[in-house]
């Protein structure tokens, strides 16, 4: 069947793989920074040290939500591209910058490794740009969506370099004990 498909046909199969991709990219987004003990509710990163600008622990949920669904979206677009030169490039380096995304919360918050956590974001921001001139050659809005995430990885990887720098024994840091007092 050589037919090509209709305009309602093809915005509904980038529905179908946005109603996939979205939903799984922020589920195991989620699901890491759960398992990871991220944020301010976690002891050992509310007793470090961090630079005045950063901001308040609020906006981290708001921020990677947002960010979640615009890379759902992305890749959504990228992957209803069949046939396009350079998919499979593109989805491969999108994967990649994705697991590294996702191992940062776990290396940061849960093994308190913030040199190593400093790589993972270094090397996933490279990866990032990479994959957004590859989505550029595929669709151009996709690449677009990419820049919000870049933007933030780049406050990220600032906000990580420091905490490494202001706390040099990060790795072996334990907050002091929680006290309770019992009213008599």
């Amino acid at each position: 069947m050589s037919e090509l498909a209709s305009k309602s046909q093809l915005q509904m199969s980038f529905v179908r793989w946005a109603l996939v991709t979205v939903p799984l990219i922020m589920f195991i987004g989620f699901v890491m920074a759960f398992i990871s003990n991220s944020g301010n509710d976690n002891r050992w990163y509310a007793a470090l040290d961090k630079p005045y600008w950063t901001p308040p622990g609020w906006v981290f949920p708001v921020v990677w939500t947002s960010l979640y669904i615009l890379l759902g979206l992305a890749l959504a677009m990228i992957l209803n591209a069949r046939g396009a030169r350079g998919r499979g490039v593109a989805i491969s380096l999108f994967v990649a910058q994705m697991v590294l995304n996702y191992l940062w919360s776990p290396t940061f918050f849960a093994a308190h490794q913030v040199s190593v956590a400093l790589g993972i974001i270094i090397f996933m921001l490279t990866l990032t740009i990479a994959t957004t001139f590859a989505f550029a050659r595929i669709r151009k809005v996709a690449a677009w969506m990419l820049v919000p995430y870049m933007v933030w990885l780049s406050l990220a990887l600032l906000l990580n370099y420091q905490i490494d720098a202001a706390n040099p024994n990060a790795e072996t840091f334990v907050p002091p004990a929680a006290s309770v007092t019992i009213p008599l």
